[in-house]
C-alpha cells in the first residue's frame, strides 16, 4: 500500500489566498502547502488506486504528484472541500465508481450517496455505490469500512482501509467524539490519518471554546466539529497506531510549529 497525501489542508488551504499571516508567508517562501483535503492510495498488489475525499483542487493535485487517476473513490462527508472534486471525472475518465455511506443525515434528508447522486447524477462515467457504516466493502482491491464519526450538524464517516499486508485509518472530520464502536474499527493502524484543524491553544479565539477536555484541562476539540492537534495525538495513542500524520491543517497554527514532523503537508509518501 503507498499512501500519497494529495491534499492536508482545511477549507481554505495554506497558504490562503491574500493572507500575509507567518504561516501563510513561510508557506510561501518554502513552498509547503496544504491544498484542500485528499488522499491516494495505491494497490501495489493490484496496481489499482483508490480515492479518498474528491478534493476542488484536484486538477492541481494530480498534476503535481506522479500518482495514477484514480479507480474507485470513497466520499467521507458532503462539505465542498472533500466532494467537489468529482466533477473533474468529466472527459478526463472512463468510469468512477464512487463508494458513500447510505445512513440519511437529518440535517440535509440525503445520505452521503444521495446527495452524490444527485449532485453528479448528470456525469454518466460516475456509478455511486451506497454502503453501510460498519460494513466491509471492496474498493481497488481493499477491503473499506465506513465508521461514523462527529462532525455536527452533517453526519461524517472515518475509515479503515485494509491491504494484503498494512492497513491504513482517517479519522475523517471529527471532534474528539469518535464513538467507541467506530473508535474500535479504526484501532491498530499501520498509519492514522488524524485531522487536527489547529493546536488547543486557538480554542480560546472559538465563539464556543474548547471541549472534551483532558484531565490537564487542554481542549481535545475545537468547537463542536473539528480535534486538536492535541487531542488528535491522544486520538492516535488511544488506537494504537503505528504512525500518525495530522492532517486538514488550518493556517492557524504558529508558523515555527506550522511544519512540523507530525503535521502532513502535500506530497508526503508512506509505503505500508
Amino acid at each position: 500500500m503507498r499512501v500519497t497525501l494529495l491534499g492536508t489542508g482545511d477549507t481554505t488551504g495554506t497558504p490562503v489566498p491574500r493572507c500575509d499571516c507567518p504561516t501563510c508567508t513561510r508557506s510561501r517562501e518554502t513552498g509547503q502547502e496544504r491544498s484542500r483535503f485528499s488522499v491516494h492510495v495505491e494497490n501495489e498488489r493490484t496496481g489499482e488506486s483508490l480515492l479518498i475525499d474528491a478534493s476542488p483542487d484536484f486538477r492541481a493535485q494530480f498534476l503535481e504528484t506522479s500518482v495514477p487517476l484514480p479507480d474507485e473513490a470513497v466520499i467521507s462527508h458532503v462539505h465542498f472541500d472533500h466532494l467537489d472534486g468529482l466533477g473533474n471525472v468529466y472527459r478526463l475518465l472512463q468510469e468512477l465508481p464512487v463508494h458513500a455511506a447510505n445512513e440519511t443525515d437529518p440535517e440535509t434528508r440525503q445520505s452521503v450517496a444521495g446527495t452524490v447522486s444527485s449532485r453528479y447524477g448528470y456525469l454518466d462515467q460516475l456509478t455511486v455505490h451506497p454502503e453501510t457504516p460498519f460494513e466491509r466493502f471492496e474498493a481497488a482491491g481493499f477491503s473499506v469500512t465506513l465508521v461514523p464519526v462527529e462532525h455536527p450538524p452533517l453526519v461524517s464517516y472515518g475509515l479503515r482501509i485494509e491491504g494484503e499486508n498494512a492497513i491504513l485509518a482517517l479519522t475523517g472530520d471529527t471532534s474528539f467524539a469518535i464513538p467507541e464502536r467506530s473508535r474500535a474499527v479504526l484501532r491498530g493502524a499501520d498509519l492514522l490519518l488524524a485531522e487536527a484543524i489547529v493546536p488547543a491553544a486557538m480554542c480560546e479565539k472559538h465563539p464556543l471554546g474548547g471541549r472534551h477536555k483532558n484531565a490537564d484541562g487542554v481542549p481535545r476539540s475545537f468547537g463542536t466539529k473539528h480535534m486538536t492537534r492535541e487531542g488528535a495525538l491522544e486520538m492516535a495513542e488511544e488506537l494504537d497506531a503505528e504512525q500518525v500524520k495530522l492532517v486538514h491543517l488550518s493556517h492557524r497554527y504558529p508558523a515555527d510549529e506550522a511544519f512540523g514532523p507530525k503535521l502532513g503537508v502535500d506530497g508526503d509518501v508512506f509505503t505500508l
